[in-house]
């Protein structure tokens, strides 16, 4: 079972890390830090499906659900990071009814959706162990879909409204160059569309995400009904810890 399909279905917060740095053995350490999931970034991060696929392994004992965001929207794309084992995606920049009726059909088998059947070679079903996965999988995926833009901001009810659609997950940073604020999501307009935009995804029933600078924004934001939270980077990490190490010697 799926539990942070079935948390976003109950609102319950599940706090998720960002993983950019494209690394099995940093994966796999950040697994075992307590969040609820890791996200692989496929849009801008250097990751490929060979290195998705190492990153997927390595965390595969940890009690923490590895959702992967592809570079786009595409259904061969979506298929292949199905095929390797994962059950959760988020899809960048989603603006229309349409378009998540598409995304949702790429995780479905026919008759059902259009994703290709290969069941047998893919890791997904235990390379065939599975006999009922053709059947069942598509029960576990949980799919999220990424609001980014204008269009975006105006199609929410009609995004939420999708079947199969889980939640729908904030992007500040692109959604404030979409609003004409590019690199500053703190202006007062983004702010005010993104806090819009979530009151609205919770009124629709379905989960509302974002991404979030810090840890106080993301308990203001899970204060503000978001379940599904991101409260930074793995490479955030490393470079604040490595710089305010170096700022802490004195000489």
């Amino acid at each position: 079972m799926n539990k942070l399909k079935q948390a976003l279905a109950d609102h319950r917060p599940q706090i998720g890390l960002w993983q950019a740095l494209a690394n099995a053995y940093t994966a796999e350490l950040c697994a075992g830090a307590g969040y609820d999931w890791l996200l692989f970034d496929g849009e801008h991060a250097p990751n490929t499906i060979q290195t998705l696929l190492a990153q997927l392994q390595a965390v595969k004992a940890y009690p923490v659900e590895a959702v992967a965001r592809p570079p786009v929207g595409d259904p061969v794309l979506i298929k292949q990071y199905l095929d390797i084992g994962f059950r959760s995606l988020l899809i960048p920049m989603v603006e229309s009814a349409a378009q998540a009726r598409m995304l949702v059909a790429a995780t479905r088998f026919p008759p059902h959706g259009m994703r290709g059947v290969a069941s047998a070679t893919s890791r997904a079903s235990g390379f065939g162990a599975n006999t009922r996965y053709l059947e069942n999988t598509h029960a576990d995926i949980c799919l999220v879909v990424q609001i980014e833009s204008a269009a975006g901001l105006h199609a929410i009810e009609d995004i939420a409204a999708v079947e199969g659609v889980d939640g729908l997950f904030i992007g500040p940073g692109d959604l404030a160059g979409g609003l004409g604020h590019l690199g500053n999501s703190t202006h007062p307009d983004v702010v005010s569309a993104i806090s819009q935009a979530l009151m609205r995804i919770r009124a629709t029933g379905k989960a509302a995400g974002i991404f979030a600078a810090s840890a106080e924004a993301a308990s203001r934001h899970v204060r503000a009904g978001a379940s599904f939270v991101s409260v930074g980077t793995d490479t955030g990490l490393l470079f604040n810890g490595a710089s305010e190490l170096r700022r802490s010697v004195k000489l």
